[in-house]
């Protein structure tokens, strides 16, 4: 992550609890714990935060970015295609997303902006793998000068 200038790197464990809730853990290069919480669309449960990391707004960055990242459905509006991409709008709240998708053979989700009052906020780019394993994984806020890159270590079936 990057941010304001200030890099820090670690482990990032996702494990998707159930139908909805997913738990993510942040670990530094050393395993130390730096954040530990549990994220569904209507439920936020932090279980651990260094103290550090510990301010509303980290911990709004984090449970705003990763419910977006998290998001399984959404209710398309509109759709269209340009030359690399089919296009899927959908307005959550009061949130527009533009979904992504290749128009190549496999069809993967590689980017989704996150839009508000017509303005991009967050862009998450991946570099797609299988359909629901990306590579590497960015999130790039617009308003901040925060940066999230997320990159494979292993994977598990």
């Amino acid at each position: 992550m990057e941010v304001y200038g200030n890099d820090i790197s670690g482990i990032l464990i996702i494990k998707k609890i159930n139908e909805t809730a997913h738990r993510v853990v942040m670990t530094s290069d050393f395993g130390n714990k730096m954040i530990d919480f549990e994220i569904s669309e209507n439920d936020f449960k932090l279980n651990y935060v260094l103290s550090d990391l510990n301010k509303k707004m980290v911990i709004n960055f984090f449970k705003n970015d990763f419910r977006q990242l998290l998001r399984q459905n959404y209710e398309v509006n509109e759709s269209f295609a340009d030359e690399k991409n089919f296009i899927f709008k959908a307005n959550v709240q009061k949130t527009m997303y533009y979904l992504f998708y290749n128009n190549t053979s496999d069809h993967y989700l590689n980017k989704i902006v996150s839009t508000k009052n017509k303005k991009e906020k967050i862009i998450f780019s991946f570099e797609p793998k299988k359909p629901t394993f990306a590579e590497t994984i960015n999130l790039e806020h617009k308003d901040f000068k925060i940066n999230i890159k997320l990159f494979q270590i292993t994977e598990t079936e």
